[in-house]
């Protein structure tokens, strides 16, 4: 906590000014806005943050009163402007509650101050995003926002119920990261997800690649192949697509390793980032080489749905029990074989798995790389098969060409 007969009069100065900046940044979004500006603008906004900063710093047991304080005149205008106005809106008030107290947080402490800006650039953000989010809001119909619901709901009352620990009835199994792992993997695929909503229909082929990849690779390609059966033509733009898309598996499973397990990261970004860096250069190639006019969409769906979640958790757990089991009575050999079947059809399982044991202790970080690149192989390869079963023969001539380039790559890494 600052403390302004200690610390020195820089370090105060400096952090009113930050707290100033905050509340001048989210001043000058709300002067713009229509329902904000009569009410609070970029001068008010300001004070708010300056009123929180110096309040903390020198009354620091007085700042609840002091907020006490200002919410009564904040009621009083919000007041005049719903009977003037007749606007009801709250986020211009809750904002600057909210302000307030974020220049409270830059006197608090460093790692306050440090929050303070993170969360201050969210705010401002979210509030100039408003018509985008709306727009967004009113692409979701109703099935996909009760889907939505259940799964939110889901996760918040079930996570907190599960015992974190081994328990011998699962066969060792702890529930709480199984389920744990499954929100983390679905909220990979979300934060995709609603960036494709928000782009909309006006997004063009590469975001449709890397963010129908992100979501689900298979789904996209799926898509890319049947586009290709129905428009011939377009089958350099549909295998464009299809190669970022199985592209984008690589750098998705390097963010799952990375939470689960930062140590080995450095063993698998060797043979992943070649694989990326590839898959990019030959996707360049194919953009290149397409009509770049036309565009295609990924038929992705929304990934907050509790059936293929729950299906996810019994596969990663399925998965889990066999890689041990197989490491303990094959080596490194009864990992692979399970990579590989596993990888058939889902890579995001196995890739959790091997990181998981590589922290344990249970494998070494070359086994789990080893298996990770592994488990992709035979994912990717089912990319291919999908593309040769679903699309056209140039389709699925390209996409073999083009991938067998990238598997080359990654696997010629790993044996080097």
């Amino acid at each position: 906590m600052v403390d302004p007969a200690t610390d020195s009069a820089l370090t105060l100065v400096f952090r009113v000014a930050i707290a100033f900046g905050i509340g001048a940044l989210v001043g000058l979004e709300r002067e713009h806005a229509e329902s904000g500006g009569t009410y609070a603008g970029s001068r008010t906004f300001p004070l708010f943050a300056l009123y929180g900063a110096l309040v903390q710093a020198f009354f620091p047991a007085m700042l609840p009163v002091a907020v006490v304080v200002i919410v009564v005149p904040l009621t009083v205008a919000y007041g005049a402007r719903v009977v003037i106005e007749g606007d009801v809106g709250l986020t211009t008030l809750t904002v600057a509650l909210l302000t307030v107290l974020l220049g409270a947080m830059t006197t608090h402490s460093r790692r306050g101050t440090e929050l303070a800006i993170i969360v201050g650039g969210v705010v401002t953000v979210l509030l100039s995003a408003k018509g985008t989010i709306h727009g967004f809001v009113d692409r979701i119909d109703d099935r996909e926002r009760r889907a939505s619901v259940k799964f939110i709901l889901v996760v918040f009352v079930v996570l907190p119920l599960l015992p974190d620990r081994e328990l011998d009835a699962l066969y060792g199994l702890n529930p709480r990261y199984v389920w744990l792992m499954v929100v983390f993997v679905t909220g990979l695929s979300a934060v995709a997800y609603v960036l494709i909503e928000v782009v909309g229909a006006e997004r063009g082929i590469a975001l449709t690649g890397v963010l129908g990849g992100f979501v689900s690779s298979t789904a996209t390609t799926v898509s890319m192949a049947e586009r290709a059966t129905e428009s011939p033509s377009l089958y350099r733009i549909c295998a464009f697509s299809t190669v970022l898309a199985s592209t984008v598996m690589f750098p998705r499973a390097l963010v799952e390793v990375a939470i689960v397990n930062p140590a080995l990261l450095p063993h698998v970004l060797v043979p992943f980032g070649a694989m990326t860096v590839t898959g990019v250069l030959a996707a360049g190639v194919l953009y290149w080489r397409s009509t770049r006019e036309e565009t295609v969409d990924a038929d992705v769906t929304n990934p907050f749905r509790l059936g293929p979640a729950l299906f996810f958790g019994v596969v990663f757990a399925v998965v889990l029990l066999v890689s041990e089991s197989a490491n303990s009575w094959f080596g490194a050999s009864g990992v692979y074989a399970t990579a590989f079947v596993s990888g058939l059809a889902d890579v995001d399982a196995i890739t959790l798995t091997l990181s998981t044991l590589a922290a344990d202790g249970e494998i070494s970080p070359t086994v789990a790389t080893t298996g990770i690149v592994v488990g992709a192989v035979a994912n990717t390869l089912v990319k291919v098969g999908l593309a040769w079963l679903l699309g056209t023969r140039r389709l699925g001539r390209l996409v073999t060409l083009v991938l067998g380039v990238v598997l080359a790559v990654g696997v010629a890494v790993v044996v080097l």
